[in-house]
């Protein structure tokens, strides 16, 4: 099973849901020809259950990320904020739309509006805060508290029971609880548990993207080929998800925040940094503590190289902007080396360094187009470098389990847990250390080809 250059890029569409005969949900070639109805696990990445999984996961995390940032610019009466406003309701329109995908035009109206009216509850805490008024924040989080019961209803009835009113509120007042702890943090200059909570907040929503997408399956079986949205190589593909979406996300707010010269900046950094950091201590875990010191000096040059540009930048030093350039450049060569040699030629050097080429230019795009003030273009290009890195993971999911197939080999456990339960948090813990444990698996050769070769800026 060879990589395939459609990877580089990951449209956002509600068409994403609908299972098509012979195509998934992600525009590739249907991949789940072994399923549970021959009796046998799947072992293909991409399937249209693993498929539905996906395209919840980013548009519902997507919507986490983009309600933070529009709550933060919102107390901050950035120039932005209408810019990123609009954003997370594009994101709305395309989380309705799928939803309407499966249920019908007249659900995904229904839900559209339920959902939005939970983000103008946000958007009037914020003004309640900046306001100081006590009586209009508290009146907002009533209100927040009558949507999630009317949104809980919702999902209850339109998967027939199969999501539970009751589990469903608990888990969007973990929602709701986990943005607002965020925002008040940042609001009281706690910047570390404001980036805290947001991280925890993207997280949670990949629980509840695999609950949902798996109530879906459970209610449409012969829509989705009796494939299944729990196998060991769909949680493969959904924690690499998660990591490189969150590096993109991440890495745009803190390359803002440095250029401001926020006061959040190091936090917004700090965080990046534990995304990098919870990648290396997994590979630690198997391999020791040099393994993982040295995937992450790799892994971090990059980051470090946008930091470079952002510095530049500030100092409008042209020579030093175009020195991390080059050294990006340098970066995606070598980087794609590493995959290529690692994965036995399942990813290919070329395909690769295009990839890597569409990350570092949609990342700067949306550097470059804040720091000009052309907002239109910034949150675009913030969408665009989340939703590719969702191509990256599917692909890099792909190769790891075509090399290591008998890793993956594990029967799901049964209707996964809808991630909005009081459980949630426990059962993600014990899901993580087993991905990054198949991980380390194909991260040995990384890590021993790694070894062989310094950074060219050393030589």
């Amino acid at each position: 099973m060879k990589m395939k250059k459609s990877y580089l890029a990951v449209p956002l569409s509600a068409a994403l849901l609908i299972p098509a005969a012979g195509v998934s949900a992600h525009g590739h070639e249907d991949h789940s020809k072994m399923s549970h109805s021959s009796g046998k696990v799947s072992l293909d990445v991409s399937s249209p259950a693993s498929d539905l999984r996906a395209t919840l996961d980013q548009l519902l995390s997507e919507h986490a990320y983009l309600a933070v940032v529009a709550m933060q610019k919102g107390i901050d009466g950035k120039k932005d904020f209408d810019q990123a406003a609009a954003a997370l309701n594009q994101n709305t329109d395309d989380l309705s739309a799928a939803v309407g995908s499966v249920y019908g035009d007249e659900a995904g109206e229904a839900f559209k509006k339920i959902w939005s009216s939970h983000i103008g509850y946000f958007v009037d805490y914020v003004k309640a805060t900046g306001a100081k008024d006590e009586d209009a924040k508290q009146k907002a989080l009533k209100e927040l508290d009558e949507y999630r019961v009317e949104q809980a209803a919702f999902l209850d009835k339109a998967t027939e029971g199969r999501l539970k009113a009751a589990d469903l509120e608990a888990g969007l007042k973990v929602h709701i609880t986990q943005l607002l702890t965020s925002f008040d943090s940042y609001v009281a200059g706690d910047y570390d548990a404001a980036y805290s909570n947001m991280r925890k907040a993207i997280e949670h929503m990949y629980m509840v993207g695999e609950g949902l997408s798996g109530a879906i399956v459970t209610q449409y079986p012969d829509k989705f080929k009796n494939t299944k949205v729990d196998t060991p190589a769909a949680d493969l593909r959904a924690g690499l998800n998660r990591n490189f979406s969150e590096h993109a996300a991440l890495a745009v707010l803190a390359m803002q925040k440095g250029i401001d010269g926020a006061k959040d900046f190091d936090a917004a950094a700090g965080a990046l940094n534990e995304n990098t950091e919870d990648l290396s201590a997994s590979i630690g875990s198997v391999y020791g503590s040099e393994a993982a010191q040295q995937f992450k000096k790799i892994w971090s040059s990059h980051i470090g190289y946008f930091v470079d540009y952002v510095k530049a930048t500030g100092a409008k030093d042209d020579q030093a902007r175009d020195m991390a350039v080059k050294e990006l450049d340098e970066y995606r060569v070598e980087q794609a080396a590493f995959l290529d040699a690692a994965t036995e030629g399942r990813l290919k050097s070329k395909d690769l360094e295009e990839g890597l080429k569409v990350h570092i230019d949609q990342l700067l795009l949306a550097f470059k187009s804040y720091n000009e003030k052309d907002y239109d273009k910034t949150y675009p290009a913030i969408r665009e470098a989340y939703g590719h890195m969702y191509g990256v993971g599917e692909g890099t999911a792909t190769a790891i389990v075509d090399q290591f197939p008998d890793k993956f080999k594990g029967a799901p456990a049964g209707m996964p847990n809808t991630g909005l339960g009081g459980t949630a948090e426990s059962q993600s813990s014990t899901s993580n250390g087993i991905l990054w444990s198949l991980l380390g698996i194909a991260a040995a050769s990384i890590l021993g080809f790694f070894g062989l070769r310094g950074r060219r800026s050393q030589q």
